[in-house]
């Protein structure tokens, strides 16, 4: 009997559906292989699951990996009694349009995931007869970056249970020579290092897993279920001073340059840090611990500066200084008096930090501005359009800008989009015990400057992705590809011009002549062309407003359909035998916690909903039936979240912190389920806060505030921030986020909890802790547990509302003091 241990946190859902959970017991994976080639940095993945229904009836089986988040699935199919089951690249809404209307019908749904730092998860299944199999096949394509002077394939294995012909193959084809070869990964420790053989010549290298079911029940994470981590091919190319790789095949081509024999540039580097009250206990600490490591790594011809913000702005020092012993020291002492307190005022910090930058050129160095921040903008400027206009014109192409969005409370698109309006990058910090140690790692990365003012220049090529970059990094490489006029490679002219420490410098000698290559497949220089055009197309999305943003919109999806590449534009319909709805598999967005593939209606794996089920939240039941809202109680990983219907139209407690004076309720909407007209904040003795649909109300003593556009209200410790469909509230150490959401022309809220106050005598429903709970299956219920309280759940299906838009999510519907594991009685109030 499987059981699995899941966390789970508040927020919120409408509509049900009947299902069950497939029972893994009833089938067996008897081969998975996974196939690797990689060539010339472009790597072709491709997963086969073959599986046997082993029971005398018709069961459901599952299909069910791990893939890089940088990847695009380009093909899944299914072959099932001699037929082949094609999947195919639609455009997002279309797909979506097509099978939102069959999930509401009753069937079930697969996923896409975000799985932690680098993986996505893929799931779905589809029912087979008695005695029967299937095999699945799923491809992906990843253009591998090179990082720190190494390139990693990362291969993630989680079969679900031992498999008795498991197989992982990769093989590695570069022109330019392998310098080195390495296998990491929790999978080649241990009993399982035995199960590897890698061979490397000059230019091909060849690595192969295969362990025994005795050994796949043997490393660190592995089990009675088998493999569970993943396998890291690590290797570099030879490199040299020249302009380096071209690959051409076919009218295309693909640039990679890397220099190497050049001398560091000295770096000007300013570090600007949130200490606001959300950073609070240990990623205050882990920040401090991740500076004092920086700090120390500094070359002595480096200058270096320090600003701390929350809703002031504190200087080391008021200009940049050398990084001697005694600046150092001083400036370590500093760091490690960093400690939490007060808003969130970004504008005005990188301001200070630019400024500091423009004060101080410096002729053959390179300059950049390192911004770590876990919130959004709560002091001081606060539009974000008016931050990011800000921000361009004080930096003006100068220098790039880093941001690093520590959690997933941050913000990460308003980070994103600063970062690449201003030429640099931005990183999640996961908020985990090496978080120092990720910090640490993105500044490894940047430390080492090596050329600026990159330009790269093509005569003779059209069509080019990005060929202009502010700084070339130690240990990075830089990818350009495009078309060649008319496919004439004699009137193909590259050049890369760009400053060193001492020079101007002009690269023109390629490691070997420019000529078609024998090494790849005929259109795989194509697709890399495509690839990176669309990544690049993706960010520059993000740039972009109104006509101009619609454009780059059509050209993403035009090449996401030509190449059937799954990006956020468009989704894979999985087509399946009849009888059963195919799945639509989407591509989640960086700080998006789940999407749906959806389909399926289960046929012959399910019993049919029982005749007399209870209605769905607001149908109209029998007379008298009170309305149902919804509410969800989602898992930190990818497993199904409960929710538990509340009947009636209570008020309910949202958040009760009785030592602060502090309390927020919240009326139900009362046309949409499980949604609020109406939030109110009762915040110390005299202040009062009012949120609805129209705009917001402000009481302080005997004054009242009314606001209805952008506008910043401010009063002791208590600020609201009203933005377009959105309205940002900090009272004393609670911060709660009010999103406006809008359906069928109507508006309402929903709350979302951003900074939880660091006591723990809180109550209400965005007070509730991550709980834990057990899959457990009394066949034919389905049965969950939390501690030692077992309680029957049924499947459904509804809206999340913490994000923007609004997703559709499956969860399995409980009894609600079961999944509060308090009476529901207690989340309701007598008045707002």
């Amino acid at each position: 009997m499987e059981r699995a241990v899941v966390r789970i946190t508040l927020i919120g859902l409408m509509v049900a559906l009947a299902a069950t959970l497939p029972n893994k017991d009833n089938w067996n994976i008897y081969s998975f292989h996974i196939n690797s080639t990689v060539s010339s940095r472009y790597a072709t993945t491709v997963i086969t699951s073959r599986v046997a229904n082993r029971m005398a009836e018709s069961k459901e089986v599952e299909f069910h990996v791990r893939i890089p988040k940088n990847a695009f699935i380009t093909k899944f199919r299914m072959f099932i009694d001699g037929q082949v089951y094609d999947g195919n690249v639609k455009e997002k809404e279309q797909a979506q349009r097509q099978y939102t209307t069959a999930v509401s019908r009753g069937q079930s749904a697969g996923i896409v995931s975000s799985v932690g730092r680098t993986l996505e998860e893929f799931k779905t299944s589809v029912t087979i007869s008695a005695h029967n199999k299937v095999t699945f096949e799923l491809t992906y394509e990843e253009l591998m970056k090179r990082t720190l002077g190494k390139y990693e394939l990362q291969i993630h294995a989680r079969p679900m249970q031992p498999v008795k012909d498991f197989k992982i193959d990769v093989h590695i084809q570069e022109k330019a020579g392998i310098s080195f070869l390495d296998v990491k990964g929790g999978l080649s420790t241990n009993a399982l290092a035995n199960a590897i053989t890698r061979t490397q010549a000059d230019k091909q290298a060849w690595v192969h897993f295969y362990p025994t079911e005795d050994q796949q029940k043997a490393c660190d994470s592995c089990d009675e279920q088998g493999l569970n981590g993943d396998l890291v091919i690590v290797y570099d190319v030879n490199r040299n001073s020249t302009l380096g790789d071209i690959m051409v095949s076919k009218g295309y081509f693909v640039h990679h340059f890397a220099p190497s024999n050049l001398s560091r540039i000295p770096k000007n580097v300013v570090f600007i840090i949130d200490r606001s009250g959300s950073m609070h206990g240990r990623k205050i600490e882990q920040t401090r611990t991740a500076l004092i490591h920086i700090l120390g790594d500094l070359a002595e011809d480096d200058y270096f500066g320090l600003i701390t913000f929350d809703d002031k702005i504190f200087h080391w020092k008021q200009e940049l200084v050398q990084a001697n012993s005694a600046n150092l020291d001083s400036a370590k002492k500093f760091a490690r008096r960093i400690s939490d307190r007060g808003g969130t005022d970004i504008n005005r910090a990188v301001l200070e930090g630019s400024n500091m930058l423009n004060a101080h050129p410096r002729e053959g160095s390179a300059s950049l501005l390192i911004l770590l921040t876990d919130g959004d903008p709560t002091s001081g400027e606060t539009n974000i359009e008016r931050i990011h206009s800000n921000v361009r014109q004080a930096i003006a192409g100068k220098f790039p800008l880093y941001c690093l969005g520590f959690g997933f409370d941050v913000n990460f698109e308003f980070l994103e989009k600063m970062a690449l309006q201003n030429n640099g990058v931005a990183r999640r910090i996961y908020e985990e015990s090496d978080a120092a140690i990720q910090l640490k790692g993105f500044y490894e990365e940047v430390a080492t400057p090596l050329l600026t003012d990159v330009t790269m220049s093509y005569k003779g090529g059209s069509n080019l992705t990005q060929t202009v970059f502010s700084q070339y990094y130690n240990g990075s490489e830089i990818v350009v590809a495009g078309q060649i006029d008319d496919n004439n490679i004699d009137s193909f002219i590259p050049q890369a011009v760009a400053i060193t420490r001492t020079e101007r410098k002009t690269f023109s000698e390629t490691n070997s002549p420019v000529e078609t290559s024998e090494t790849v497949s005929e259109n795989q220089t194509q697709r890399v062309w495509a690839y990176l055009t669309v990544k690049q197309l993706l960010q520059k999305e993000l740039l972009m407003s109104g006509p101009e943003k619609e454009e780059v919109k059509k050209n993403i999806l035009e090449l996401s359909l030509k190449y059937s590449f799954v990006t956020p534009h468009t989704s894979m319909v999985v087509t399946k035998p009849p009888g059963e709805t195919a799945d639509v598999l989407d591509k989640p967005k960086e700080g998006k916690q789940e999407s749906r593939i959806w389909g399926n209606p289960l046929q012959g794996a399910l019993p049919p909903p029982p005749a007399a089920a209870a209605p769905l939240p607001g149908a109209p039941g029998p007379r008298g039936t009170p309305r149902l809202h919804r509410f969800l109680i989602t898992t930190e990983n990818p497993a199904a979240p409960l929710c538990f219907d509340v009947p009636g139209d209570p008020f309910i407690k949202l958040l009760h912190h009785p030592s602060r004076e502090l309390f927020v309720n919240g009326e139900l909407d009362s046309e949409t389920t499980g949604v609020f007209q109406k939030i109110v904040i009762h915040f110390e003795a005299d202040k009062y806060v009012e949120v609805d649909v129209k705009g917001v109300t402000i009481r302080v003593g005997e004054n009242t505030t009314r606001l209805t556009g952008d506008d910043v209200f401010t009063n002791d410790s208590l600020t609201v921030i009203t933005r377009s469909k959105e309205i940002d509230i900090a009272a004393g150490d609670a911060r709660i986020v009010i999103i406006v959401h809008e359906k069928a022309g109507r508006e309402f809220l929903w709350p979302v909890m951003r900074q939880k106050p660091s006591t723990t005598n809180i109550e209400g429903l965005l007070a509730l802790k991550p709980a834990e709970y057990q899959d457990t299956y009394d066949f034919p219920i389905i049965t969950k547990k939390i501690k030692d309280q077992k309680f029957p759940v049924t499947r459904a299906v509804g809206v999340h509302y913490s994000v923007t838009p609004p997703e559709t999510l499956i969860c399995w519907l409980s009894p609600a003091d079961s999944a509060l594991q308090r009476p529901l009685n207690d989340f309701f109030v007598a008045q707002l």
